[in-house]
């Protein structure tokens, strides 16, 4: 089975075609060709849908006449409706566009990609896997905002949750380099990258997670603000800031590009470590956020059997997550220096813990087109 993952963020557009094993969808498959379209909205490229097109062409030329067998489609809000991968069709795709105001920066995006997809391939099956399905196992304690029921059941206001596509592929990496069943697996995850948030796994299920209604609470972003007093948002209402405002604001404009005035992560590392103290001052709150959700965590999965870190940033920057282990010594996690400084670019997870800490802490590359291909390969075949 040929799959064709999308993966349509902000400003770029991820593709990758894999070939899958009909036998045993649930490996990944082998990446046959890929590429990525950035900047869109700047230069050449106005709107995902012309960024669609130059993948497909891309496509064309790398395919040499091979025929797609289904197309996959990350979709990062999925609201209450979706609780797991869903074949596409007009009401679906409907359904996915009324969630747009919920995840601004992606949802859209979505839409044109999986309203392109559509055109060009009409009779290729296309699934949406959702970064939200992960997340329906949160109990209702954690998913429950201390606001009137009735916004809830008329709105949807609650917890959702995001990034569980690429949580639950790095939980179960983690638990496998741990010979710990997943359904046994206690653990923090926390995916860093230009959105980042953190999750608490209890017996393989989500129980708890940084991001709420929409991606923009919880933690320090590149460009998000994560959590604010909403006392705030009211005040600067009251003094004549508009929603769209404050929308662009908060998504767009606050974060590290706020905190360092850009969200360049290696460049605002380095100028951290050449004594700008506004970079230094930009990790450290970033941290400290980070740290201290992590700590709240062990408690909510039954005390963690692991610190899991993934991402861009979780990855690749060893300052940042030195930075961070630092101020978990208190859980009697410590840190191996030279191990946290090899695991930048490794294919397999890599345990960058002190070999006396308490908790072990990995650094797991996450793939979330693999996880895509699996989830769309396995919704093809049973339909």
């Amino acid at each position: 089975m040929l799959v064709l993952v999308i993966n349509s963020g902000s400003s770029s557009l991820k593709y990758s075609v894999r070939l899958m094993d009909a036998d045993n969808p649930d490996g990944g498959g082998r990446r046959i060709a890929g590429g990525v379209v950035e900047r869109i909205g700047e230069d050449e490229v106005a709107d995902h849908t012309q960024a669609f097109g130059v993948a497909s062409r891309e496509l064309q030329d790398a395919l040499g006449g091979q025929a797609l067998d289904a197309v996959g489609h990350r979709v990062v809000h999925g609201g209450e409706r979706f609780t797991g991968p869903v074949l596409i069709d007009n009401e679906i795709t409907r359904s996915i566009e009324r969630l747009n105001p919920l995840a601004p920066l992606h949802n859209p995006p979505s839409v044109l990609c999986l309203r392109a997809a559509v055109q060009q391939w009409p009779r290729v099956p296309q699934v949406a896997v959702f970064d939200t399905a992960f997340h329906r196992t949160l109990p209702e304690p954690a998913w429950r905002y201390a606001l009137p029921d009735g916004l809830y059941r008329r709105y949807g206001i609650r917890r959702y949750g995001f990034h569980g596509t690429s949580v639950e592929y790095v939980g179960r990496r983690a638990a496998a380099l741990l010979n710990v069943p997943w359904e046994k697996f206690d653990g923090v995850v926390a995916h860093l990258g230009n959105g980042a948030s953190v999750t608490a796994i209890q017996g393989g299920r989500s129980v708890d997670t940084s991001m709420g209604f929409t991606p923009l609470e919880g933690l320090v972003m590149g460009t998000r603000s994560g959590d604010v007093d909403p006392g705030i948002l009211i005040f600067l209402l009251r003094e004549g800031y508009g929603a769209d405002e404050l929308d662009s604001m908060l998504n767009r404009n606050s974060g590290f590009k706020a905190l360092a005035g850009h969200n360049d992560m290696r460049a605002i590392t380095e100028a951290a470590a050449g004594g700008d103290e506004q970079a230094g001052l930009a990790l450290e709150i970033a941290a400290h956020r980070l740290a201290r959700y992590i700590g709240g965590y062990h408690v909510a999965c039954g005390g963690a059997r692991a610190v899991v870190l993934t991402g861009g940033i979780g990855e690749n920057s060893a300052a940042f997550r030195a930075r961070v282990l630092a101020k978990l010594a208190p859980l009697g996690i410590s840190l191996d220096t030279a191990a946290n400084e090899a695991a930048a670019g490794l294919d397999e997870g890599r345990t960058i813990s002190g070999p006396g800490s308490a908790i072990p802490v990995l650094v797991v590359p996450t793939d979330e087109e693999a996880a895509v291909a699996d989830a769309t390969a396995a919704v093809v075949l049973q339909s």
